[in-house]
């Protein structure tokens, strides 16, 4: 006994020591890659990238206009970097007689599963360009924490939004709850890798994306709500309460960029209309439409009708498959690719909605 109560002791006292070695090991284990991540330093690119990981940095003069490699296809010169920085956000983020939609929801960062999708339901192709003409592409919000590769979703995102825009379609990122986390300096969820980047970068992940970093201006300009014909676009939902404060898409997209995205809310002096739409009534957090059960058709009815649209898409709620409820007014797309699970997207062509798998087959909803 005295011998089980020694054993258990030694194994009470070293398990933090185990726990603790347990990040470098697995470092020296598994390589890390990530990057680039790009910031202004005045007129100055720092570029950081790291490599087996180790930490390179390069710095980029205005008039030097040497490609700057984003991916394995993409590329980027310091003038659309730029251009990207210096970008203002669109409040109003409504669209009309847009024939083609694609949308996607929480991958997480899951980028194999994301190309994988995109690819199967021809919105990009072999090379993972643009390929969906004049559709308009909609994320839906959490590209960031859980998976291993954020940079390379956004980076991707980032590239296919210079491409529609050509091709005169569109892409759509929606913030979600994580991004707003990750810019607020919550960072519960990043996964072990991105640990590793702050070791190695010697910045916390947030450092990474901060007001003077391409990735973190870009995702400060993205808005919370975007209508689409006759469709509302939103991560989470529209709560009751939300629709009783008579809040347009502009007015919300506008309190979002310049009061609560990457503000540190929880420091800020106390506000209640910022507390509400941060909050688990707001839309980056609102659950009702599958958890509440007094929540009616009426409600979402009163919802619809004040921002004159028929239908309501979200993510955030993950689900084995994508779920219509209210007489398909709510169709909430989190299918678990977020959780590594195959999933679906929703694809709309003419009014007309189906389930896109990842092997490329539609379903009519």
């Amino acid at each position: 006994m005295k011998r089980q109560i020694l054993s258990l002791v030694f194994i009470l006292f070293a398990w933090p020591l185990v726990s603790a070695s347990s990040p470098s090991e697995r470092r020296d284990s598994i390589p890390v890659n990530d990057g680039p991540y790009i910031s202004f330093l005045n007129d100055t690119l720092e570029i950081l990238r790291i490599e087996n990981s180790q930490l390179r940095k390069k710095y980029i003069l205005p008039e030097d206009r040497s490609k700057i490699m984003l991916s394995r296809n993409h590329s980027t010169d310091y003038a659309e970097l730029m251009k990207l920085f210096t970008a203002k956000p669109d409040f109003r983020q409504t669209f009309k007689r847009v024939d083609s939609i694609a949308v996607i929801s929480d991958v997480h960062g899951q980028f194999g599963n994301y190309i994988m999708m995109l690819q199967a339901n021809g919105i990009i192709d072999s090379r993972q360009n643009w390929k969906f003409g004049k559709g308009h592409f909609v994320f839906l919000g959490d590209a960031l924490d859980r998976g291993d590769m954020v940079t390379e979703i956004l980076w991707h995102l980032i590239s296919l939004e210079k491409q529609a825009a050509k091709a005169g379609g569109k892409v759509h990122f929606l913030l979600g709850n994580h991004e707003l986390m990750v810019l607020d300096g919550d960072l519960r969820y990043i996964s072990q890798k991105y640990r590793d980047v702050e070791a190695i970068s010697g910045k916390t992940y947030s450092e990474l994306f901060s007001s003077n970093s391409v990735l973190g201006r870009w995702l400060r300009t993205k808005p919370m709500m975007v209508a689409i014909n006759d469709i509302l676009f939103v991560h989470a939902g529209i709560s009751p309460e939300l629709t009783r404060r008579n809040m347009t898409i502009k007015e919300i997209n506008q309190i979002f960029t310049d009061s609560i995205t990457g503000r540190n809310t929880w420091s800020a002096p106390e506000n209640e209309k910022l507390d509400f739409l941060a909050g688990d009534k707001g839309p980056a957090w609102y659950r009702g439409y599958f958890t509440d059960s007094s929540f009616s058709e009426s409600s979402l009815d009163s919802t619809l009708m004040f921002y004159e649209k028929s239908k309501v898409i979200v993510g955030h709620s993950t689900h084995k498959e994508i779920k219509s409820l209210f007489n398909s007014k709510v169709l909430g797309i989190d299918a678990g690719i977020g959780y590594d699970q195959p999933g679906e997207m929703l694809i709309c062509k003419k009014g007309v909605f189906y389930k896109g798998t990842s092997g490329g087959k539609r379903v009519k909803l």
